[in-house]
């Protein structure tokens, strides 16, 4: 390579980079047509869906159907020859997280956070929801037009476990509830409550309440920012029907391009499993002896 760039009075790195250029060149094939239509029904439905989400959705639909799947490599070849993929960067500065909030099993850990939509007339609705850093599931949600109070935080608390434990008076495990630093979660009577019920509150994670946050940006990109805002009875008809939708279709990386609902459901068919109950009764041994020892301790001093 350098005799000829020395003989062509040309730069070495410039042939290395057309080299590289024409090796990325890709090569169509038959029925790249067959998916591309496929592809094009789901983007046109989730135009903020990016190439592994895509593909998570075109394989439901293939599966569904008796077909093979198709490789997330030939669905990115795909979408990046037909200008669909999503722009790369969004120009905002990437802080570098080293903590952990996900967790291994459902039912540990849940998350909650509030955010706004503002409707064009110039109305607000505020929800409140909470999320289990596991499964991704929305376990439940609280829409109002008022502010976010300590009782509405206590009534998703005990819609939360309602939806997932059934009408108990307690937990029947210890879950550490996660959020950020808001008047309503940091209300004496709202960690009372919680407190009361069997959470552990407030828990603290090195990355704050990044989860429910991450899930924040994509719920309005996804859904708020695509709809008809015009009125709070506009949205307020929506959230239900959105919520469901990502529940049961928006897939993760984190859960193998499944959705939430997708995930729980094989969950499920895991449970009884050996292994899961050894970690539910560590957990409740842990959990008793924290609050029956550690909590006489405390007294005693």
């Amino acid at each position: 390579m350098k005799l000829i760039t020395d003989t062509l009075q040309v730069t070495r790195s410039n042939q290395y980079t057309r080299s590289r250029e024409k090796r990325k060149r890709y090569k169509p094939h038959p029925d790249d047509g067959k998916y591309l239509s496929l592809i094009r029904q789901i983007t046109d439905k989730r135009p903020t869906y990016g190439y592994r989400r895509v593909r998570a959705l075109l394989n439901r639909f293939l599966k569904a159907n008796g077909q093979p799947s198709v490789n997330h490599k030939r669905v990115y070849r795909i979408m990046r020859v037909n200008h669909l993929l999503l722009p790369k960067y969004t120009g905002k500065p990437v802080r570098t997280h080293e903590g952990t909030i996900t967790t291994l099993r459902s039912n540990m850990r849940w998350c909650s956070d509030v955010f706004e939509i503002l409707c064009h007339n110039g109305e607000k609705v505020r929800v409140i929801f909470a999320m289990d850093t596991c499964d991704r599931e929305i376990i439940s949600y609280i829409a109002t037009t008022g502010g976010i109070t300590s009782e509405l935080v206590k009534d998703l608390m005990a819609e939360s476990i309602e939806y997932r434990f059934g009408k108990v008076d307690r937990l029947p495990h210890r879950i550490q509830w996660l959020s950020d630093n808001a008047p309503g979660y940091t209300a004496k009577d709202t960690i009372a409550f919680a407190r009361m019920m069997g959470f552990e509150a407030p828990y603290y994670s090195p990355e704050s309440n990044g989860m429910a946050e991450a899930f924040v940006k994509t719920f309005k990109r996804d859904y708020v920012y695509m709809h008809d805002l015009s009125s709070v009875k506009t949205v307020m008809e929506l959230l239900p029907l959105w919520f469901e939708d990502y529940n049961i279709n928006h897939s993760h990386k984190g859960l193998k391009m499944m959705s939430p609902r997708e995930y729980r459901n094989m969950q499920n068919k895991l449970e009884g499993c050996p292994v899961d109950l050894f970690f539910i009764l560590l957990d409740k041994i842990i959990y008793f002896s924290e609050n029956i020892f550690g909590y006489n301790r405390i007294q005693e001093a």
